[in-house]
């Protein structure tokens, strides 16, 4: 072949292969394509106004709470009272839809409130009776009038810097009001509750023989609030410590400003050792696993109280979503189960019996999520959980947001599902909207007639829209 054609064979060679070559290292260069999003198995929307309607229309919980609060009444830990409340939670666990329903035992103090009363005198003046309640687990008089002096401390440096000779042989008086400025009334309550001027242990080592406190409430009326007594293992004396409302602790201080003041305190409050309680369980078993979601609220209430809001609205919303699931046909894919705590009131032995069963059972829960503060509206979720783990909950939002629940930035737990904490559970909190929550709380006001019913039934509509979404996404 001449050289000329050669050169003219390898043109046309070049002109086929160099237009594939190029066609070949651009597509190379093109971005990968992106995998479509994978089709969601629920239409959540459609799902979750379902879940709505059937509480909103066909819910029980408002008349189950009437049945616990008026047709049970007060169950405090140890009481006929609570013990009629397990058997209401039992029956209405089955007619709930629960499968499985068991006793687990508990050990509790047994406190028994007795007669109490409190009377003060100013200077020369009669004697006046004060409205009181004893703290739960207090140690009382033993029937006989105790008669002391009132001193005035509502500072804890001031607390700090008294000698023992100055509080020898008082009654200590701390008028110590929940701060009204923050808008959290929960941040608000807590607070107080945690500060020393409030034990009786603390102020009991000063030499003190008694203990008067302000209610811890956001009412301004004269009703007393009821308040658990924490003694330490070393006290050598317990003193016995009981709660005014905050009318008559204002009027109180205002007297001790001006002369002295006496207290008459008598109570025949006594501890009796311990006996066996009950949590109360019941749960839909799992069709795909038995790992557990677990729903918790506080069966007992004190023992001069209805306790509808606290924690009676709890009760019944863990037991509607049960209801609700099974209503719905919905099978769930992990195992779900409500837990009735008892003694929450005046100790939390329910709580940790729970958890160290868990433990010892090595029982797989997914989540924890707790209904105690109130049945009031809902506006969100509190997530005790890690990061990771509330990203997983965050875009669900949107779904949340036509039923008025806004708020997943909260971290905290309450104190019946608390325990589980330490054995890496996620935690969850219903966060309801407290404004009036602590004008009843520990209180005899604490009772069915504060209750709305579409507010309960809307917390438990969301409360099995959340369960849901974890059974289906977890």
């Amino acid at each position: 072949m001449h050289r000329k054609e050669k050169v003219s064979t390898m043109k046309k060679i070049l002109l086929i292969i160099f237009p594939l070559f190029l066609s070949g290292f651009l597509f190379s260069q093109k971005k990968p394509v992106k995998k479509p999003k994978p089709i969601p198995k629920f239409n959540y929307i459609d799902e979750f106004k379902k879940i709505s309607d059937e509480i909103m229309v066909n819910g029980t919980a408002y008349d189950n709470l009437g049945e616990l609060t008026k047709g049970v009444g007060p169950r405090f830990s140890a009481s006929p009272g609570y013990a009629k409340a397990t058997e209401w939670a039992e029956k209405n666990l089955k007619e709930a839809g629960a499968e499985n329903i068991w006793k687990q035992e508990v050990r509790v103090p047994v406190w028994i409130r007795g007669r109490e009363s409190l009377q003060i005198k100013a200077g020369n003046g009669e004697w006046k009776n004060i409205r009181m309640l004893s703290f739960g687990n207090s140690e009382g008089t033993g029937g006989k009038d105790m008669i002391y002096d009132i001193l005035l401390v509502n500072d804890v440096q001031e607390l700090v810097n008294l000698t023992s000779a100055q509080v020898k042989d008082k009654i200590i008086f701390v008028n110590y009001p929940i701060d009204q400025k923050l808008i959290s009334t929960v941040d608000s309550y807590l607070i107080a509750a945690k500060s020393k001027l409030l034990s009786a242990s603390v102020i009991g080592k000063k030499g003190a023989k008694g203990l008067i406190i302000r209610s811890l409430t956001t009412a301004s009326d004269d009703i007393p609030h009821a308040k658990q007594i924490y003694y330490e293992p070393e006290d050598k004396v317990k003193i016995p410590a009981v709660t005014i409302g905050v009318k008559s602790a204002d009027e109180l201080e205002k007297l001790l400003k001006k002369q002295t003041v006496k207290a008459k305190l008598n109570m025949t409050a006594e501890s009796k050792g311990e006996t066996v309680n009950h949590n109360i369980i019941g749960e839909i078993p799992g069709k795909k696993d038995a790992k557990v979601i677990v729903l918790g609220a506080q069966l007992d209430s004190w023992d001069f109280a209805e306790g509808a809001h606290d924690d009676g609205s709890g009760v019944v919303q863990c037991l509607e979503v049960l209801r609700a699931f099974k209503a719905l046909g919905y099978d769930n894919n992990h195992t779900i189960r409500v837990v009735l705590y008892a003694n929450s009131e005046n100790g939390g032995q329910g709580r940790e019996t729970y958890a160290a069963q868990v433990k010892k059972k090595e029982e797989k829960h997914i989540i924890a999520l707790g209904s105690d503060s109130g049945g009031y509206s809902p506006r969100g979720f509190s997530l005790d959980m890690s990061p990771q783990r509330r990203r997983l909950i965050f875009p669900w939002k949107e779904y949340f947001l036509p039923y008025g629940v806004y708020d997943f930035d909260q971290t905290y737990a309450i104190q019946d599902i608390a325990p589980l904490k330490k054995l890496d559970i996620p935690l969850m909190e219903l966060v309801v909207d407290t404004q009036r929550y602590f004008d009843y709380h520990h209180s005899e006001k604490d009772s069915f007639d504060k209750v709305n019913k579409r507010e309960l039934l809307l917390g438990a509509v969301v409360m099995t829209q959340m369960v849901f979404m974890i059974d289906k996404n977890w």
